[in-house]
């Protein structure tokens, strides 16, 4: 082969791995179908491809999941979400959650970090849950609300059930496809993307009471700012200034109806909304630098899902026992965090020790440390009945609405859940 020849190959070759980038363009409802059936085709064994649900529309909510078992849960194995574009007008999550999917896929097996978290995490990625909104939306509008809502006029970030009050709206298509979404899966940490500042928010966002995991919800919007580009530092938009690049969401301002704390206190999964751009829909020029800005964020957040404690409530016979709640003293949560039908459990920590309160008509008290994560996994401590512990109690009756639209159902739910729970842990406390 001549020299001449080897260099057409050579330029034919580059050529190809240029088109299999993805651009840094803004891409349309059916750009960003084609563009994730194609990273489906093209990474089969780690990748599964399904739609959660429909638009009001008829417009498919993607999600593209990413993991060494990707089309089902493995105990032991975490599951992570990013969600992005629910107001359909701001428009750079959309495009990070697909430079981030491309990122992930094509450094797999060639970055040992990169590896190590498809090894181990299970990723789910949608990014849009809004697509009417986008494409009703105004190309480069950094500030009105065109496009922010659904087909129905309705603010998807104001449409899910509210544990601190009443939310008389109708459940969306899309509102109700994440909901059910969130039944199927045992989720542990989220991240929804928004535009129109530079920040990222924690529960609670519709109370000034603070939430039992302040310390770890305040440490995830940390990660978060501390290893983006600016938003610690620069974090100016508006003249709406946010020390370190943080904050707390009901300081900020008041959401009833959030995603966030739908997750928080309904899903057993811990969730921040982070704020991109300044503006809502800027120039796509932009976009490169925005990925570049968000890149360690996405990866340094994801991490998180690997702390604290994870592991399996057992009865006496070894059998997984579903719905033992499982909870630290003094981080009770408002709906109790409960193991799933394979019996796990997983619980968010920082560092420490802490007392471990498991409850299922009979109630396991245990000290743990909890240690720094090591190779990307929690601590992994598995409890064990050593008496007959029976069906379930009314304690481990379900706070999870399951797609009922009435807050105050839940609400009571949740109340009676609590006072059952705080009964037996008196009873048991005064054998």
């Amino acid at each position: 082969m001549n020299w001449q020849l080897l260099m057409t190959v050579a330029c034919l070759g580059f050529l190809a791995l240029s088109e299999q980038s993805l651009d840094f363009t803004y891409h349309h409802t059916q750009q960003v179908e084609s563009i994730l059936k194609d990273f489906n085709s093209k990474y089969p064994s780690i990748t599964y491809l399904h739609s959660i649900g429909k638009s009001v529309q008829g417009r498919d909510l993607w999600v593209l999941v990413v993991g060494l078992h990707p089309t089902t849960h493995t105990v032991g194995i975490p599951e992570f979400k990013y969600v992005a574009n629910m107001h359909g007008n701001e428009a750079v999550g959309r495009e990070l959650m697909l430079h981030l999917i491309e990122y992930l896929l094509t450094n797999y097996q060639s970055d040992p970090i990169i590896t190590q978290m498809i090894t181990k995490t299970r990723i789910h990625i949608m990014p849009s849950m809004n697509p009417d909104g986008f494409e009703n939306s105004d190309i480069l509008d950094c500030t009105s609300i065109n496009g922010r809502t659904n087909a129905n006029g309705y603010d998807l970030n104001r449409n899910f059930p509210d544990y601190f009050e009443i939310n008389h709206d109708t459940i969306q298509p899309e509102t109700q496809a994440v909901m059910n979404w969130l039944t199927q899966e045992t989720f542990v940490l989220s991240a929804n993307f928004h535009g129109g500042a530079l920040v990222a928010s924690y529960p609670y966002d519709n109370s000034a009471k603070t939430s039992p995991d302040n310390d770890f919800l305040k440490y995830l919007a940390q990660t978060y700012a501390n290893n983006h580009a600016t938003m610690s530092t620069n974090n100016m938009c508006d003249s709406s200034a946010f020390p370190g690049g943080i904050t707390n969401g009901y300081t900020w301002y008041p959401v009833s109806g959030g995603m966030q704390d739908y997750n928080y206190i309904y899903s057993q999964c811990f969730e921040i909304t982070v704020e991109v751009s300044c503006c809502k829909y800027p120039n796509e020029s932009t976009l490169q630098k925005y990925w570049n800005d968000n890149k360690v964020s996405l990866i340094e957040y994801m991490k998180k899902v690997h702390m604290g404690v994870k592991g399996q409530v057992f009865d006496i016979n070894g059998k997984p026992v579903q719905n033992a709640i499982v909870e630290v003293s003094g981080k009770q949560h408002i709906c109790p965090y409960k193991t799933n039908k394979y019996g796990e459990y997983y619980l968010l920590l920082l560092p420490g020790t802490y007392t471990f309160n498991v409850s299922m008509n009979e109630t396991i008290l245990t000290n743990i440390t909890v240690p720094e994560t090591v190779n990307f996994s929690a601590m992994t401590y598995d409890f064990q009945y050593k008496v007959n512990i029976g069906s379930p109690a009314v304690v481990s009756t379900s706070c999870l609405p399951d797609g009922d639209s009435n807050s105050s159902s839940i609400l009571n739910a949740c109340l009676l859940t609590m006072l059952l729970r705080t009964a037996l842990t008196l009873f048991v406390n005064a054998l």
